[in-house]
């Protein structure tokens, strides 16, 4: 039996308003300059520690988790649900279920906001669980957290897929023994999927229900 690994941010949903939004709130509430919204699409995908580390120019970590802080008075009240499900992902999770694979949801968001979104967007049926860090961010790495992942389930890396739009879900993936499949939907650059080995990319949830209906893991 195959296992599938599906980011979320750029993934599933598209997060843009809420991330960005939160983002600069919490950039705003520090008194720091705001970066308009069209600089910081390269917020979605990293964990929040890496992104105030990046924004704020600082390894204060201190610093770091006040931002966070921040960023969460405004993205648990608003920014959670200012998101929208990509099309063709409901028929993508239905043929994948259909099909026998299991379904996991492995993401650099908490889990507790995580599993709100997938609830959400009415997603939820289509997954055993929903995998993301701890609110004080810790398996905030996807190198972390999906080997935590792959123990909890007693998975094969072997048989088992990681699908995301960023670096981060495809060095992961390396680092744990996983294949990859990049999506161009998202965040990341087809560039960026390149540099970090994509197994496969795909421009639409439809060509990457082809190519896993095409590649089953034997």
């Amino acid at each position: 039996m195959r296992t599938l690994l599906f980011d979320l941010d750029g993934t599933l949903t598209d997060p843009f308003v809420g991330i960005v939004t939160s983002v600069q709130y919490a950039l705003e509430k520090l008194g720091w300059e705001v970066p308009p919204a069209e600089e910081l699409n390269f917020v979605i995908g990293p964990p929040l520690t890496e992104t105030y580390r990046q924004l704020l120019n600082t390894d204060d970590e201190e610093l770091i988790f006040e931002a966070i802080r921040l960023y969460r008075e405004r993205f648990t009240t608003v920014g959670l649900y200012e998101n929208e499900r990509y099309e063709g992902i409901v028929e993508l999770l239905q043929e994948a279920k259909t099909r026998g694979d299991r379904l996991f949801v492995c993401t650099s968001k908490p889990w507790v906001y995580a599993e709100k979104i997938i609830a959400h967007f009415e997603l939820d049926g289509f997954f055993e669980k929903t995998y993301g860090c701890e609110l004080d961010m810790t398996r905030g790495n996807k190198i972390d957290l999906l080997a935590y992942l792959l123990e909890q389930e007693n998975l094969d890396p072997s048989k088992t897929i990681m699908i995301g739009d960023r670096k981060h879900d495809l060095i992961a993936a390396s680092e744990n023994g996983v294949a990859s499949i990049g999506v161009l939907w998202g965040y990341g650059s087809a560039e960026e999927l390149a540099e970090h080995k994509a197994g496969a990319v795909v421009s639409s949830p439809a060509e990457l229900a082809a190519h896993l209906a095409k590649s089953l893991v034997s």
